[in-house]
């Protein structure tokens, strides 16, 4: 089993100069894209096993990409709530705080394995206890995992992905330009590639211009 990706809309309400942060990785009661929700007291026994430097800090769930450790992790009413210090000597956690610091609305998603779930009425599965490996400072509240899982699930209820999902896929998840995505939607692959020619027109254009003036 695969780990899952939960995310949770995270505001900075002050970030010091030595990078340290407070925020909520998790908020209960949200249901997912695997349809399950995660409830209180799920987080306690990773929490008591690792404590808050056990668990890594990491940018956009990349493994190789860790940004500082956290100092503090606990449960309330709300959520996972947690305190961390953003190491300012790498190059991702010196963005993310320079980010904060702007008023940037980050978003945090944990990545984790469930142990404990039980089905509730709603036809939801509850998340009753998890194994917590990290939580990720993200670009964007929905990340890349949460929005594939939803266009296959789709697919799988046999409904038919609309043409945003496809637009976020491509150009937010899988890096194309809004050129190349519109192109690649309206005309097929061989559009796409004649749209990748143009811009390399245009770009060699604009460098032959470079220092000319009128």
């Amino acid at each position: 089993m695969k780990t899952r990706h939960l995310d949770a809309t995270f505001e900075v309400k002050a970030v010091s100069d030595d990078g340290t942060f407070s925020g909520y990785g998790s908020v209960f009661g949200v249901v997912d894209s695997y349809n399950e929700r995660v409830m209180p007291g799920a987080f306690t026994r990773s929490i008591e096993q690792k404590g808050a430097s056990g668990v890594a800090l990491l940018w956009q769930h990349r493994s190789d990409s860790p940004i500082g450790v956290y100092t503090e992790m606990r449960e309330d009413a709300k959520g996972l709530y947690v305190e961390g210090r953003l190491a300012l000597g790498t190059e991702k956690g010196r963005e993310a705080y320079e980010l904060m610091k702007m008023g940037w609305k980050a978003g945090m998603s944990i990545g984790f394995m469930p142990s404990d779930t039980e089905k509730a009425d709603d036809g939801v599965r509850e998340v009753r206890e998890l194994d917590l490996w990290e939580v990720s400072i993200v670009t964007f509240p929905a990340n890349a995992a949460s929005m594939v899982e939803q266009v296959r699930a789709k697919i799988e209820n046999g409904d038919e992905p609309t043409k945003r999902d496809i637009e976020r896929l491509l150009t937010r998840d899988a890096g194309l330009s809004r050129s190349k995505t519109a192109a690649l939607l309206a005309g097929g692959y061989d559009a796409m590639i004649n749209q990748r020619d143009a811009d390399d027109e245009v770009s060699k254009m604009w460098k032959a211009l470079e220092g000319f003036s009128l």
